[in-house]
């Protein structure tokens, strides 16, 4: 299958993930809360995690596997090309029924992500992106916004978190808005609804992957507080922070975070 057919496949397994999850929230979902960091996990999410699978491992058995809702096998790390999923991000949202939450699907390959597809289901948008062939909202391309300045930026990020550390170069006013899917985020700054998406704590490959591929694609900053690139199928696998920006706000964001130790 070639690359844009298969993108394609992940694209229409998506949105059906995203069908079955809201019929079976419909019905009523069952919540449990994982130990250590308490997050919500529903019978939705093991659902479309093991629907995600299922299908995926038949387009490319080879491939490796590594999803939030599934075990981590170890064999994953001798894979060259792995699927990284997060059969539901944003699962808060998706239980209140709030829009902001989304399926997110990558390939990655010797640690890059390859292909990508992000979905919100109850939102309509279908962002995908293949490297080297720009990103796309259902077959509209997209790129992030020209904006060249902090003040009064648009942030989807915590306000809270930038207002109570003290820092070596002080912000600017800036406005901040809250989007519960990690994915959902990056998307948002590659079509330039939003200027940054920002966080300075560790985040999940799962998280990220999709997202990365589309946010770069559009032609927007994405990396670490350092500057750097996500590298995906690692023993651990989480990146310590999310920047993703404008390219004409990169700069400015790192050059103020960069004090930061990690």
């Amino acid at each position: 299958m070639t690359a844009s057919g298969q993108l394609r496949a992940l694209a229409e397994l998506a949105e059906e993930a995203g069908r079955q999850a809201t019929r079976l929230r419909e019905a009523g979902l069952s919540t449990e809360y994982k130990p250590g960091d308490r997050s919500p996990v529903t019978n939705a999410d093991l659902a479309v995690d093991a629907f995600l699978k299922a299908e995926l491992t038949a387009l490319e058995p080879d491939a490796g596997w590594l999803s939030e809702e599934t075990a981590d096998d170890p064999a994953r790390l001798s894979r060259r090309r792995l699927f990284l999923v997060d059969p539901i991000d944003g699962t808060r949202a998706f239980i209140k029924g709030a829009p902001w939450w989304s399926v997110s699907i990558a390939v990655v390959e010797d640690g890059r992500p390859v292909l990508g597809v992000v979905h919100a289901p109850q939102l309509g948008e279908t962002y995908t992106a293949s490297a080297g062939g720009g990103a796309f909202l259902g077959e509209t391309p997209i790129a992030p916004s020209d904006a060249a300045d902090l003040t009064d930026c648009e942030i989807i990020g915590d306000a809270h978190a930038i207002a109570k550390a003290e820092w070596p170069t002080p912000w600017p006013p800036m406005r901040f808005q809250s989007r519960n899917s990690i994915a959902y985020r990056l998307c948002l700054v590659a079509s330039g609804v939003f200027d940054v998406a920002l966080t300075l704590t560790p985040k999940n490959d799962w998280d990220l992957a999709a997202g990365d591929l589309i946010a770069k694609e559009a032609g927007a900053f994405v990396g670490d507080h350092k500057g750097q690139d996500f590298v995906y199928n690692r023993e651990k696998p989480m990146q310590k922070s999310l920047v993703c920006a404008a390219p004409g706000l990169a700069p400015l964001i790192l050059e103020r975070v960069a004090h930061i130790a990690g």
